[in-house]
């Protein structure tokens, strides 16, 4: 009964796979906000539903304004995507690096990206007894022939940050050795103490932040991403290369305003401040499962029992947890759970305390 697919989110296969209406599935595989769409973009898109009538407008002017506005950049440094995963294949494309480096466990779309072009890959080894983290050993293997480095922070599955100081000297040698760092910021608005890199760019013309807006403003249906790059020139080929109109109207508006809801994203950060402590906690106490403390809006955990397929025993729950087998360097015992509300939580966390007790 395992869920085959690469990605969370796949309500429609588990609904045919348990022969229910995927309305009567929870969905915890997708990292999506539970507060839902921001009103105030329900409100703008019903008030402007006009705006499916005409073409958007090619360039997106409006949408990369706003998008420069809120990093207080440039115009030219930033292009919005019909999510970040198009971004990454864009990007990877204008690049065309001929060595890149993997560190994994990661987000698979780096790997399909660079595979696309014919990329050499060298992984790069998070170990479960180093705290799945980088360290100083990272620098050493950023050598001359690479071309490329993809870092995502906090990272998926693990959610993880890498440590601050790190990420600098990580910078600083990617710099110094030409090679072009991909930073993956797409879960980092959901950690206000947290700036992210895209106030130092100026200093670093080889390095491109993604970020995303999809999971933070819960819009996976809309679709919309960001890069932001110093490297203005390298930019504007990419905008000018890319096909028409791969943003709809709908989505455009949604970057040009959900930015601005302040009592949106002041709302998300409470909501997390208290599920993401008191879910950690929860599953913590559970007998056969190890836990990594969360940074963003999922948890990354292990189940010590392998007898015991949590994703199989959960859905007959007519829950969805996103298994992690198909991550390079882990294995069908790792697990990434989204926080969602009050509610669907406390289902999930009464569901486990079952399923391990009986184990």
């Amino acid at each position: 009964m395992a869920i085959s697919s690469q990605h969370g989110g796949n309500i429609l296969e588990t609904a045919l796979t348990l022969g229910v209406s995927p309305h009567a599935i929870i969905d915890f595989s997708a990292n999506i906000n539970p507060l839902g769409m921001p009103e105030s973009l329900k409100r703008a898109i019903i008030n402007q539903m006009a705006v499916a009538e005409k073409y958007p407008d090619v360039e997106y002017r409006e949408l990369h304004a706003a998008l420069a506005r809120h990093h207080d950049c440039p115009d030219e440094w930033v292009m919005a995507g019909n999510g970040e995963t198009e971004l990454i294949f864009a990007l990877v494309n204008q690049l065309q690096p001929a060595k890149a480096l993997l560190l994994t466990p990661g987000f698979a779309e780096y790997r399909r990206a660079l595979m696309r072009i014919g990329c050499k890959i060298v992984d790069y080894a998070l170990l479960e007894e180093e705290g799945f983290q980088p360290d100083e050993r990272l620098l050493e293997a950023l050598t001359p022939d690479l071309d490329c480095l993809f870092l995502c922070t906090p990272n998926n599955p693990t959610g993880l940050l890498v440590d601050k100081s790190l990420l600098m000297a990580i910078a600083d040698r990617c710099q110094q050795m030409n090679i072009a760092l991909i930073l993956d910021e797409a879960f980092l608005d959901f950690i206000p103490t947290e700036s992210g890199f895209i106030p130092l760019l100026a200093q670093y013309p080889h390095l491109y932040v993604l970020r995303s807006l999809t999971k933070f403003f819960a819009i996976p249906g809309l679709r919309l991403g960001y890069l932001v790059s110093a490297n203005a020139p390298l930019v504007t080929r990419m905008k000018q290369q890319r096909e028409p109109w791969t943003i709809n109207a709908f989505a455009a508006l949604a970057g040009e305003i959900i930015l601005d809801d302040v009592d949106y994203i002041a709302a998300t950060h409470r909501w997390l401040a208290e599920e993401q402590p008191r879910m950690l906690a929860a599953l913590e106490a559970l007998p056969q499962l190890k836990v990594w403390p969360p940074t963003a809006n999922y948890l990354f955990m292990r189940c010590t029992n392998s007898h015991i397929n949590l994703q199989q025993a959960l859905l007959e729950h007519h829950i969805l947890i996103r298994h992690c087998a198909n991550y390079p360097g882990l294995s069908a015992d790792y697990y990434r759970v989204a926080i969602k509300n009050s509610q669907d939580n406390d289902r999930l966390i009464a569901a486990l305390t079952q399923i391990l007790s009986d184990g």
